[in-house]
Parts: C-alpha cells; sequence; structure tokens
C-alpha cells in the first residue's frame, strides 16, 4: 500500500495523457461519426485507430505500474459507499480503456479495414472479415463509449464534489502540482 497521500509522478502523468487522448479520441469519434465517405474522414478514422491504439499500448502501461507504485490509501473518514464507488468507478475505467480500442480493433478487421499504427506498423486481425460481426461490433464499441463517456462525467464530478464542496485532498493527489484546499 502507498503510504504517501500523493500518487507517483509517473501515475499523475500517465492519467492526464491518458485523459487528452481519450477526450481527443471521443471528440474525433464523435466528429466523424455523422461525416459522409471523404479524404477527411478516413484521415479522422485512422487518427481515431492510431489514439485508440495508443491509449490500449497506454492502458498496459498503466495498470502494470499501479500494480508496482499502488495508489494512495482514501482517508480514513470517507464513508465506506464512497469508497465502494471509487473502486467501482476505477475498475469500470480500466474495463473500458481496454475494451473500447480491442473492440475498434475487431470491428476495423471484420469491417475488412485493417489497422496500421500510425500508418506504418500493420497490426495482426483480431478476426477475420464478418459484415454482421463488423456491424455488432460498431454497436459494442459505441455503446462502451457512450458508457465512458457517462463514466468519465461522474469521475470529473466526484472529483471535483471532493475538491470543492468536501475540500479534502481526493483531487489534489493526482494533480500534477496543486496545495491542499483551505
Amino acid at each position: 500500500m502507498n503510504t504517501s497521500p500523493r500518487y507517483h509522478g509517473l501515475s499523475i502523468a500517465l492519467h492526464w495523457l491518458m485523459a487528452l487522448l481519450i477526450l481527443a479520441a471521443i471528440g474525433v469519434g464523435l466528429s466523424m461519426g455523422e461525416m459522409s465517405l471523404s479524404p477527411l474522414k478516413i484521415k479522422l478514422i485512422n487518427w481515431h485507430k492510431w489514439v485508440g491504439i495508443t491509449v490500449l499500448g497506454l492502458a498496459a502501461v498503466r495498470l502494470l505500474w499501479r500494480m508496482y507504485a499502488r495508489p494512495p490509501a482514501l482517508p480514513a473518514t470517507l464513508p465506506a459507499w464512497q469508497t465502494g464507488a471509487a473502486h467501482a468507478m476505477h475498475l469500470l475505467l480500466y474495463v473500458l480503456m481496454f475494451a473500447i480500442p480491442l473492440s475498434g480493433w475487431a470491428m476495423s478487421a471484420a469491417k475488412g479495414f485493417p489497422v496500421v499504427y500510425l500508418g506504418l506498423f500493420p497490426l495482426p486481425d483480431l478476426v477475420a472479415p464478418d459484415e454482421a460481426l463488423g456491424d455488432t461490433l460498431a454497436d459494442v464499441h459505441s455503446a462502451l463509449s457512450y458508457g465512458l463517456i457517462a463514466l468519465l462525467v461522474a469521475h470529473v464530478a466526484a472529483a471535483l464534489k471532493h475538491h470543492l464542496i468536501d475540500r479534502d485532498d481526493i483531487l489534489s493527489r493526482m494533480l500534477p502540482a496543486c496545495r491542499r484546499p483551505r
């Protein structure tokens, strides 16, 4: 168990880098969804894939790092239901950081479009081409992504509630440089 009141610097860096990448993936994903096929849409699809694969790789690094550098303990004054909710939310966030990119990668393969990371490194197809499976995976990818959006809103709201209303250290321990609220 981490006895420090703050997360390790690498944990903080990974958290905020992944937050930016996930927000970028969501923004690109939402913006390209209703576009008609064009060179711009193809470019956005590729960027979306690249960001998704980057998130997947960083999620693996982050999970391995989390096993080594355990997060700081939650305050003992936190009600049990909030501790349980925090643990459940973090578990769901990790599940989605893996499930969403994997479902997108599998969807791309099922629809017959390879994933070529950064336009340089072809990744293996996770499934054989199958249009019906591709459509199902598209629905799964979309549903998981909207679930992630809802979870992120709840995550940010909880962090802000702790910082602005409860005035505890929950948020500040994940900020790059922050003092305890007064």
